[in-house]
């Protein structure tokens, strides 16, 4: 069975996440860790088993076995650190949102395409079962046409000005953190709108919360809260002209989706529990794509990332929002 030299990129609370599933995929060897000092690199690795580790992203880019690498950094030095790992022949696996504006996205992308490359955002919702079960019952024509989607993204979480969350140089603030999921999820089912209403609570350079209206020109609508200010539910439903369905709360990782007729009445339930931690289906989605010689995935194609940036710039821009590194 082939399998794949992985390395990662930051050694944080995601990276950790990351490495549970990536230890427990059987196409999976990993190859080698990379933090910004030794000691952190060393002790990622002698937790999760990696066979080297690197006390610097430089390092770890010319010199280790890796053949796709898990990018798991601050928003803000996602850029420079993709562009580093493309540069030196590695396929890459970025975290969301993949870097501050669509400007750098559209570079890396086509960076990435220049070089032969596979890359990837790692926008696991739509690796997951029940997302991609949901697509299905759309794409059938059991809602008919969508005519409205409410999804909430906002978690209370106590400030602190040293977190990446509340610091605009991290490329902080709660749309790129949380809202790009409502608004992945909206533009994958609708498109590009017509028309973006939307306002933003400042404090310190970056949204604490914001709300976010597209509009389309066939009557269609969505609806987004995000923020760090008040706990949501955090479920979804995309409503049409036949039924609708509902994901569960934390719609972006639920378990459970509900399509429902018109009237009411529950049509099909479908649950699907995570076989590890929900992130091994990103994984498995690089090595299928890596497999059939492809550079980017489908579930997650370069134009959606684009898109989707194209979005939050332009909500950025109706708040008066600018990162001091863009």
């Amino acid at each position: 069975m082939r399998k794949y030299k992985w390395g990662i990129i930051g050694t944080g609370k995601i990276a950790n996440t990351f490495a549970v599933a990536l230890r427990h995929c059987e196409k999976a060897e990993l190859c080698a860790v990379a933090s910004r000092t030794d000691e952190k690199a060393i002790k990622f690795a002698e937790e999760f088993g990696f066979k080297d580790h690197y006390g610097s992203y430089k390092d770890f880019a010319e010199k280790s076995d890796a053949e796709i690498v898990y990018i798991a950094t601050p928003m803000a030095s996602h850029f420079e650190d993709a562009m580093l790992c493309l540069e030196k022949g590695k396929n890459v696996l970025c975290e969301k949102s993949l870097t501050l504006n669509s400007a750098q996205t559209e570079k890396l992308l086509a960076f990435a395409k220049e070089k032969g490359l596979f890359f990837m955002e790692a926008m696991w919702m739509k690796c997951r079962p029940v997302y991609r079960r949901m697509k299905e019952w759309i794409n059938s024509g059991l809602i008919g046409d969508i005519e409205y989607i409410k999804a909430d993204f906002s978690n209370f979480i106590p400030y602190d000005e040293k977190d990446r969350l509340f610091r605009a140089d991290c490329g902080g603030g709660c749309l790129l953190d949380l809202g790009i999921y409502p608004i992945t999820l909206t533009h994958d089912l609708l498109g590009m709108p017509d028309e973006i209403i939307s306002s933003a609570h400042m404090m310190n350079g970056i949204d604490m919360s914001n709300s976010i209206i597209f509009r389309y020109s066939n009557g269609a609508f969505a609806s987004m809260d995000n923020g760090f200010e008040i706990q949501l539910r955090n479920n979804a439903i995309i409503s049409g002209s036949k039924g609708f369905i509902t994901l569960g709360n934390w719609f972006h990782c639920t378990d459970e989706g509900v399509l429902y007729d018109s009237a009411g009445k529950e049509m099909e339930k479908y649950v699907f529990k995570d076989e590890i931690n929900g992130y091994e289906y990103e994984v498995e989605e690089v090595h299928r794509c890596l497999e059939a010689g492809l550079t980017e995935s489908p579930l997650v194609p370069h134009s959606d990332t684009i898109a989707v940036m194209k979005l939050m710039d332009e909500c950025r821009a109706q708040w008066d929002m600018k990162f001091p590194n863009e």
